[in-house]
């Protein structure tokens, strides 16, 4: 059955929502205010209020370090498109699961992610950090999941991120890679680096590692409208760090 129209360019939205180190889709774009909605008695969202709008509402609610908020809102937009096609996109619920402490339903939500993008290591990554969470006598977790053969992120940075939390790299390799790299590099390493080493236990050098992430010149300045240096700083705030 063919998806209607709406849907499909939901998903593209959304697909492009996702900064990287290369794509900063946000800080092209002038800010503008939401629409003035009106509730529906016979509806439990307001009258015409999308899908798309309730996940940027959701993204701005975890910016703002409103985790449980913003897992509401993601919750409410997916529910919007009963066929279930927008579930496998909603990578920002994962993100608030992890930081909800909700760790199966974090991983639950990266792997349905990666079957529509299995060339996504962040993906994956945030999937083992979170089963690493649950299961921290098995890391890395032997049920941890793969890149396709042959295939790799587009970013370099990534390639070496992913090997990290693979247990095929070391802290200093990913270091060293976001040394040598642009900014945007330096950045995703430290913010890994800080993952890797709280999945681990290693509470000090995660602190020094996002602490030193959230104020990188990528972070601070380009890659501020980027939603992965948000949650850099959404870590330090809730660790309070």
């Amino acid at each position: 059955m063919k998806k209607p129209l709406f849907i499909i360019l939901l998903l593209l939205l959304l697909s492009v929502e996702r900064c990287s180190g290369f794509l900063n889709t946000k800080a092209s774009r002038p800010a503008r205010r939401s629409p003035l909605v009106v509730v529906s008695s016979s509806s439990p969202y307001p009258e015409g209020v999308t899908p798309r709008q309730l996940v940027s509402k959701g993204m701005d609610a975890f910016r703002n370090g409103d985790v449980d908020g913003s897992i509401k809102l993601f919750d409410q937009a997916d529910a919007m498109i009963p066929d279930g096609s927008l579930t496998p996109f909603l990578w920002q619920r994962g993100l608030s699961y992890y930081y909800a402490d909700q760790f199966e339903d974090a991983s639950k939500q990266f792997r349905i992610d990666v079957k529509v993008n299995p060339r996504d290591v962040e993906e994956i990554v945030w999937d083992i950090a979170s089963v690493s969470r649950l299961n921290p006598s098995d890391i890395p977790p032997k049920n941890k999941m793969s890149l396709p053969e042959g295939m790799t992120d587009r970013r370099r940075i990534m390639g070496t991120v992913y090997s990290l939390f693979r247990g095929e790299a070391t802290e200093l390799e990913l270091a060293a890679a976001g040394h040598q790299g642009n900014i945007a590099d330096e950045f995703y390493a430290l913010f890994y680096l800080g993952l890797f080493c709280e999945s681990r236990g290693e509470t000090a050098k995660a602190a020094n590692y996002m602490k030193q992430a959230v104020k990188t010149d990528y972070a601070t300045n380009r890659g501020r409208g980027d939603y992965m240096t948000s949650c850099a700083r959404v870590h330090c705030k809730l660790r309070g760090w």
